[in-house]
């Protein structure tokens, strides 16, 4: 029976992302408490910001019809720290001001105080050498934020800049969807954690570790279901238990057609699957379905939790889950899943062994403004993901030589 052809990492990322939906469920939470949450709706402000016009320097807040010529003398009359308010500017006279006080009425710029100098002598006196326009160093009101405008949009994933935006805005909770709630598990008796004894020909479990951190840099809820057993029932066990409170489940391993292999039957078994060989090096294998939600109190209930398959060698996990994974859990929070910012980047290797798939390389950018690449591009040897700072997207058939244009995407793009 002739295979089926590959799938392009294109058109399996858009099968994927026609069958997720947003998870609908929200909560309203402190301000301390949001932090890589989502937001699922927009934010207004409730203030403008500034609140008034005031000062980015310090220095002398001056009328510049005064201030025509360098080299003026004008008259102190009042001072303004921040968090005061000072009176009308009279003609020919300037105001004391600090960062973020008010400009007083009548003021249209601020000279900063190294460009004036008080008169020897006179404590009320200062000489403005220089010829400020209108404007200067002064932030207008509003001009952040304006009163009952959206500050911050619905989908956004919230880092410490937009708790900040908020807070500004004088919000104090903010509305956020639920976590995304990811079970994982593990396949494989040759594996062990780390501070176990190895067993004879066995390894450590490095996917665990990866793929979690990878889960809570997205602000999912992850729940470790640990090593199971390579046996079919043991893997139908594990799917059970991870389909009861969770909206996804990933598992590494045990996704090929081996016998010792037990996903795809088990998947079949208690939902749906489908087994795709992706046109991608690292990562081929990939197994996307959905898990029955075991509800013993109501029979009827027709829910699923996703399923989705990993590789088992570690590159291969790590990159898949990048490439299908995150954009996947971007839907269900309610983000946009568009594929991450890349860059046009110069490589400093050759690169003249063209593969039929379309490739992921390992690689860093150098101080010479270059790609430099990791020496052994294994998919078991991990410290390439470690070594790099992102991953060169080198298409189907394509060789480069130093010099050449490639496509560059950050690992700071992809776990955000």
């Amino acid at each position: 029976m002739t295979k089926p052809p590959m799938l392009t990492a294109q058109q399996a990322l858009e099968h994927l992302l026609v069958n997720a939906q947003v998870v609908a469920e929200t909560e309203r939470v402190a301000m301390q408490a949001a932090l890589g949450r989502v937001l699922a709706e927009d934010v207004k402000s409730l203030v403008d910001v500034p609140p008034v016009d005031n000062t980015a320097m310090d220095g002398y807040a001056v009328r510049t019809a005064d201030t025509q010529i360098s080299g003026s003398v004008l008259k102190i009359t009042q001072r303004i720290p921040a968090g005061s308010m000072g009176v009308a500017l009279d003609p020919g006279t300037v105001a004391r001001i600090f960062t973020g006080a008010p400009v007083p009425l009548g003021a249209d710029a601020v000279v900063m105080q190294e460009d004036c100098a008080i008169l020897e002598g006179s404590a009320d006196q200062v000489q403005v050498n220089t010829t400020p326009v209108a404007g200067q160093w002064i932030r207008r009101r509003g001009e952040d934020l304006t009163a009952g405008k959206t500050a911050l949009a619905a989908g956004i994933f919230l880092r410490p800049q937009e708790l900040g935006v908020a807070a500004s805005a004088g919000l104090t909770h903010l509305q956020v969807r639920r976590r995304v709630k990811v079970a994982a598990f593990f396949t494989g008796d040759e594996l062990s954690l780390p501070g176990q004894p190895l067993k004879p020909g066995g390894i450590y479990n490095s996917n665990r570790d990866t793929l979690l951190a990878c889960l809570r840099s997205l602000g999912c809820e992850p729940t470790d279901l640990g090593i199971v057993p390579d046996r079919l029932d043991a893997t139908r066990e594990a799917l059970r238990k991870a389909s009861k409170d969770h909206d996804l489940i990933i598992t590494s391993g045990g996704v090929s057609v081996g016998e010792e292999d037990h996903i795809k039957p088990a998947v079949m078994a208690e939902g749906r699957l489908d087994l795709w060989q992706i046109a991608i090096k690292p990562g081929k294998p990939l197994a996307f379905g959905a898990v029955r939600k075991s509800d013993q109190t109501d029979p009827s209930n027709l829910s699923e939790a996703w399923f989705m398959g990993l590789p088992g060698n570690p590159v291969s996990s790590f990159v898949t889950f990048l490439l299908f994974v995150r954009p996947f859990i971007l839907k269900l929070q309610g983000r946009d899943p568009s594929p991450p910012p890349s860059y046009w980047m110069r490589a400093d290797f050759d690169w003249l062994k063209a593969d039929r798939r379309n490739e992921f390389l390992r690689v860093k950018m150098n101080f010479q403004g270059g790609l430099d690449l990791f020496p052994n591009q294994s998919s078991g040897v991990l410290t390439s993901a470690a070594w790099g700072d992102g991953l060169l997207d080198c298409p189907p058939g394509q060789a480069f030589k130093a010099g050449d244009m490639v496509k560059y995407i950050p690992f700071n793009a992809l776990l955000t």
